[in-house]
């Protein structure tokens, strides 16, 4: 077969799995809960991270249920004020370090970039497995302090309340140490993956863009990460030796520990967007039967946005006394940061423009992005702007805005990159009207959830608070009400997700009809991945596909004149 041409036919991928790759998918291959638990195939290992960062977003999201309804009410209304200050450090701490930010790489990153690469594995698998081992240490630790007392300081563990207050404070920030070793160790993976093991031909301008912003991710978990783990540990010894680090009554300095967790963690806030920003180069290009608008300027994007991330953290700081050059120079920095994702978000539009819109359940969750993510972005300039954060600092507006960004950035994007590899992943199509209905109920009860968050806000409602004034009962009563509708359409989503294992319509090998290296091999992907090195084309370039009704998902054209 002419390599110039898709060396990819029909009758080799474009239906199901044989018989024969059916009994040699990963899933299936090798047998028995240890050949798991000891696995170093990258895409098991993607699953088991999948598992368990779930659980960790049901015990969040329970968490966030209860604030929630405590809060429909003034005053006590299920719980106590002491209860619900660990309630919500509890889900602060449980969604960003055990959900967010290892959610896209460690999951879906495990599992999709090697095969996007062409590659049998990632460079380190015996690594990779160690990674999620201690992540599974941490989670513990982070959990154990549930039943150890609880932790009251908010997920932030601000100084110097966090080294007085009575509880489990080591402990969970503990698990945050031990987490920052699992991300720093899957970063760096990854980074060596895509460096070293990109097949003949894939240059640096012919990877996916996931692939881009998952190195963009990588950089920033290796050089960060260590920052939030050092910090975490000075605590710690500052807790039990009575070092004055940051303890004023110590001779210590609490502002300082801000300049550390912050410096690490609005590095974070884009380890968390980032790959989520990555999905959607992918879905928005694959929907729309479209090529890519303007790869470099959002492979670009990525890299910049990763080292932006280094010099804005001083934005979280405004009211604590730092010099007016220091406010000046953070809040223009922090503008800045608005110029590479209006590129992503501005070359998206550009792509779907004339663009063959296919409306499946992945492409919903990424309209919902765009919608949602650009409200979180836009607040984000009021917080930007010295004279505006100084009334809004520590106000429900700032939820709203992190939530908007996070959940709505994040969280819609992992919901969109779940449903668009979960074919590739277990070999089964999932019900898609279920999933568009999924969509909507989500849609609508995050809208009502936050929104109402922006107006209490703006109107002077802190955060945090147990208690609050009668005229913020309506948008608290909104608020809890959005919440619920919430929660409703992620059981219907886990509903229909685990009913396709067990019933669902066996998928083909390319059911939404993408060119990346994914989806030339079965589904579920054999455990070797490639027979042999794939032959490296343009992932944006859907001429040679065409849909198949026989088999309902797409097809390479077999090339002129082979055989």
């Amino acid at each position: 077969m002419n390599v110039t041409d898709t060396s990819i036919t029909p009758t080799d991928l474009g239906g199901y799995a044989s018989e024969e790759a059916e009994s040699e998918n990963f899933l299936s291959y090798p047998k028995g809960i240890m050949s798991w638990l000891v696995t170093l195939d990258h895409k098991r290992i993607g699953i088991l991270y999948l598992i368990c960062i779930l659980t960790a977003f049901f015990i969040g999201g329970m968490f966030a249920l209860l604030i929630r309804t405590e809060l429909l009410t003034p005053g006590a209304t299920i719980v106590d004020a002491d209860t619900y200050n660990q309630l919500f450090t509890l889900h602060g701490a449980i969604m960003i370090f055990l959900f967010i930010i290892p959610g896209i790489p460690a999951a879906l990153g495990n599992f999709a970039l090697p095969l996007m690469l062409g590659a049998k594995d990632v460079a380190f698998p015996r690594l990779n497995l160690m990674s999620w081992y201690l992540w599974l240490i941490g989670a513990a630790f982070t959990v154990f302090s549930l039943v150890n007392g609880g932790a009251d300081t908010g997920w932030t563990f601000y100084t110097p309340y966090s080294t007085q207050t009575d509880g489990a404070i080591i402990s969970i920030t503990m698990g945050v140490f031990i987490l920052g070793f699992s991300s720093i160790f899957t970063g760096l993976n990854f980074l060596v993956t895509i460096h070293r093991l990109r097949p003949p031909g894939m240059t640096w301008f012919k990877m996916p863009l996931f692939l881009w912003g998952i190195y963009g991710t990588a950089i920033m978990q290796v050089l960060a990460t260590p920052v939030i783990g050092i910090t975490m540990l000075l605590l710690i010894v500052e807790r039990t030796l009575g070092f004055g680090i940051f303890d004023p009554a110590l001779g210590g300095d609490p502002v300082l520990f801000q300049h550390f967790f912050w410096f690490y963690s609005h590095p974070a806030v884009y380890i968390m967007i980032l790959p989520a920003l990555a999905i959607m180069s992918e879905i928005f290009s694959v929907f729309s039967r479209k090529h890519i608008f303007g790869y470099k300027f959002i492979a670009f994007s990525s890299i910049v946005l990763a080292i932006l991330s280094f010099l804005v953290w001083g934005h979280h700081m405004f009211p604590s006394g730092q010099s007016e050059l220091a406010n000046f120079v953070f809040s223009a920095l922090t503008f800045s940061v608005s110029i590479p994702t209006a590129i992503k978000m501005f070359n998206w539009l550009a792509t779907m423009y004339k663009g063959e819109i296919v409306l499946k359940t992945p492409m919903l969750y990424a309209l919902s992005f765009m919608f949602l993510f650009g409200i979180g972005g836009l607040t984000g300039l009021f917080l930007g702007s010295l004279a505006v954060d100084i009334h809004l600092h520590d106000t429900y507006f700032v939820v709203a805005h992190f939530h908007y960004v996070m959940f709505g950035g994040t969280v819609i994007a992992f919901l969109a990159g779940l449903h668009y590899w979960w074919p590739k992943v277990f070999g089964r199509m999932y019900n898609e009207k279920l999933g568009a209905i999924g969509a909507a109920i989500i849609f609508v009860g995050f809208n009502m959830t936050f929104l109402a968050q922006f107006v209490m806000g703006s109107q002077g409602m802190p955060r945090r608070y147990y208690n609050y004034i009668d005229e913020y009962t309506i948008y608290h009563h909104i608020s809890t009400g959005g919440s619920f509708i919430m929660a409703i359409g992620f059981f219907l989503i886990a509903g229909y997700l685990l009913h396709s294992l067990l019933k669902g319509k066996r998928a083909p090998a390319n059911p939404w009809g993408g060119n990346t290296l994914e989806w030339h091999i079965p589904s579920p992907p054999p455990y070797y991945n490639f027979k042999e090195a794939p032959t490296v084309g343009d992932p944006y370039d859907f001429s040679e596909l065409e849909w198949d009704d026989r088999i309902e998902g797409y097809v390479f054209r077999k090339a002129e004149g082979s055989a």
